[in-house]
């Protein structure tokens, strides 16, 4: 039996004499086990019939008795407590490691992003002008985000969504995307990510048309 985490048995108070301050335990398997008072681990007095949890031992005689006895109802809630503290510090564990790995994906999806337009560039499917504006706009955006955010929490002058939407399609939803989830700011408010979404397939077409202009000959 390890010391460091001793059997614990169940069983029913069967006997509880007050005035001698002892009793007997009935465990589950039938045993008859003593136990004296200064065992309870209770502010009160065992009562006969009550379902307890104990550890077996042996007294000065090296007879075996019950010891560190405790309520077992006291003991279910103490194991319940312990096990929902431990659902949810592994819940908020799993949580943040979706985050982090949500992280990791928006910000690779974001560069990703702005090496399609180098490349596009590279093969003079864009002008490099256009390259620059992506990066600038989405610099901008970011910081746009960033300067709302502590407005938010020093309740100062916000900066209107409008005007976040605005530079999002204007090009700089790459810029959004990575301060919505490192900054964690306008990251669950699900009317503006659906507005967000918008303005992304809003840029993205006006880029494409953009690839696909040819000007007509004079």
């Amino acid at each position: 039996m390890s010391t460091n985490n001793p059997t614990k048995y169940q069983g029913h108070v069967r006997d509880w004499r007050d005035d001698k301050g002892f009793g007997f335990i009935e465990t589950d398997n039938g045993d008859r086990l003593f136990f004296h008072i200064r065992d309870f681990k209770a502010a009160r007095r065992p009562s006969v019939g009550e379902a307890v949890v104990f550890q077996i031992g042996q007294d000065a005689k090296g007879r075996k008795c019950a010891q560190m006895v405790q309520e077992l109802a006291f003991v279910q809630k103490k194991m319940a407590e312990k096990n929902s503290q431990i659902r949810k510090r592994n819940q908020k564990r799993s949580q943040q490691a979706d985050f982090e790995a949500g992280q990791k994906k928006r910000l690779y999806l974001a560069i990703g992003f702005y090496m399609v337009l180098i490349v596009l560039a590279v093969k003079s499917s864009i002008p490099w002008l256009v390259v620059g504006w992506y990066v600038v706009l989405g610099i901008v955006t970011y910081f746009m985000y960033a300067k709302d955010k502590a407005a938010a929490q020093n309740n100062d002058w916000r900066t209107p969504e409008a005007t976040l939407h605005l530079l999002s399609a204007a090009g700089g939803w790459a810029g959004a995307m990575v301060a919505q989830t490192y900054l964690r700011h306008k990251s669950q408010k699900a009317e503006f990510r659906l507005n967000y979404y918008m303005t992304v397939l809003i840029n993205l077409a006006v880029l494409l048309a953009l690839m696909h202009y040819q000007p007509l000959p004079l």
